[in-house]
């Protein structure tokens, strides 16, 4: 069994081995992170018959507790985007922000879209809208292509129920104290408090940007060739009424956050802590979006949208019960007592260690998802001994942990050719619009966190 320097180097290089062989030899994550789990058990647990029920409890560990959860929220974002419920939400947006300034529009569109909705579909539901918006005002169809794809991937990586930060808030609070409930709610306004300069510097970035990039597409789009938003409309029938189309999101938010308060102000009604679980509240946001399908008369796709959604959730399930595995495995070992004894070096960078560990694996393999799961179970065991104690510094560290993925979308990303391709963009272009811009939103992202973090 190896211990203190020569567990660390076999660490480094087991975490080496594992980036390249999902980004250069295409070994599914999974597989990839499962190997490398197996390799490190098998070099840092002295007792070599307890590896298989460490794997074991690592794996089914993360189904028990987020499973459920990973597949409610994005239920709720299939039928938010099947109903025509996100093109409701978008167009209050609009309403709100004014024609005039469709930038701010699609920036702010696509963060809230992205919370229920995975980004690349969020993209595609929404890009229709981003061209009827260019052709009505005349402003630049790439600074609203990358205002939108912005905005997108800011939530995407930051606030649950998207899977990445769900599946990382489970992880990290379990790395707390024993019997500390993961609070969602606390990593959800953590998450939309730093987004504040990321959406700042997102839209600076895709107004500058706009003005020396130009799209394929920009001039059918200022002839008036392009689809209309009522056309659009037209598409999906008769949009949901607005309060219906949020109530699949705000609903379970406000439930969970009476459940808070109620928890904090030490008393409890059974009822509203009963209902103010993450389980129970994305149950009830289900139950929602089903309601506004059957009010779509939409009732006959709901069997293919579950199937569907579960097609889509498998993956990530799997990938993040690797993470499990890793982090299991990882609490096992020596190394925790190695670093115990040498905190002090990463403590000095603090929230950064996680967000460049994070950056380093997305700009890797190219998924965040993959990125903010694998660093979440790698950092997880590690928490009490660099001093991350208490919930807040859970939601911040997942915070951290969405930051480093953002940085940077390339061409191993598939979000990348969905930006590019629907905002008809070169690939040439893509690199100093997407690829840019999500260095320049990881990067204010990672300062925001940190000025959160010294103010609390």
């Amino acid at each position: 069994m190896l211990t203190g320097v020569p567990l660390l180097i076999a660490f480094i290089l087991a975490i080496v081995i594992m980036i390249v062989a999902i980004s250069k030899w295409k070994v599914h994550p999974f597989i990839s992170i499962m190997s490398v789990s197996l390799i490190l058990a098998l070099l840092s647990i002295k007792n070599i018959t307890s590896i298989p029920g460490t794997i074991g409890a690592g794996f089914s560990g993360t189904f028990t507790s987020i499973g459920i959860v990973i597949i409610l929220g994005a239920l709720v974002g299939t039928l938010l985007e099947k109903t025509g419920a996100a093109l409701k939400m978008a167009d209050c947006v609009v309403r709100l922000v004014g024609k005039n300034h469709p930038e701010a529009a699609m920036i702010i569109m696509g963060w809230i879209v992205s919370i229920p909705v995975f980004c690349d579909s969020g993209f595609v539901v929404l890009n229709p809208i981003r061209k009827a918006l260019v052709q009505r005002t005349r402003k630049s169809s790439v600074a609203c292509t990358v205002a939108l794809s912005m905005g997108l991937y800011i939530s995407h990586c930051f606030i649950p129920p998207t899977p990445g930060p769900i599946a990382a808030a489970n992880t990290l609070f379990g790395g707390l104290e024993a019997g500390t409930e993961v609070n969602l709610l606390l990593v959800m306004g953590i998450g939309a408090l730093c987004s504040i300069l990321p959406l700042i510097f997102g839209y600076i970035f895709a107004v500058i940007i706009g003005k020396k990039v130009k799209a394929k597409d920009e001039a059918d789009l200022m002839e008036g060739t392009g689809k209309t938003y009522e056309e659009l409309v037209a598409s999906y029938g008769k949009l949901p009424s607005a309060f219906m189309s949020f109530a699949p999101i705000v609903v379970p938010i406000i439930l969970m956050g009476l459940s808070c308060a109620l928890s904090m102000a030490g008393s409890s009604v059974s009822i509203i802590t009963f209902l103010g679980t993450p389980i129970i509240a994305l149950a009830v946001g289900t139950i929602l979006g089903v309601i506004l399908l059957a009010q779509a008369g939409k009732m006959d796709d709901f069997y293919t949208i579950c199937n569907d959604t579960l097609k889509t959730c498998g993956p990530i399930l799997f990938v993040t019960a690797a993470g499990g595995v890793l982090g299991r495995v990882i609490t096992e070992g020596d190394l925790i007592n190695f670093i115990k004894g040498n905190a002090s070096v990463l403590q000095t960078i603090g929230l950064v260690f996680p967000f460049l560990l994070a950056a380093l694996l997305k700009t890797a393999q190219g998924s965040s998802t993959v990125a903010i799961t694998t660093t979440a179970g790698i950092v997880a065991p590690l928490m009490a001994t660099l001093g991350w104690t208490t919930p807040l510094d859970a939601a911040l560290i997942v915070v951290a942990i969405g930051a480093g993925a953002m940085v940077v979308s390339h061409a191993n990303d598939s979000f990348f050719w969905v930006v590019t391709s629907f905002g008809e963009m070169e690939t040439q272009d893509g690199y100093k619009t997407q690829t840019l811009g999500t260095l320049v939103i990881g990067v204010a992202a990672i300062i925001n966190v940190l000025l959160v973090s010294v103010i609390f």
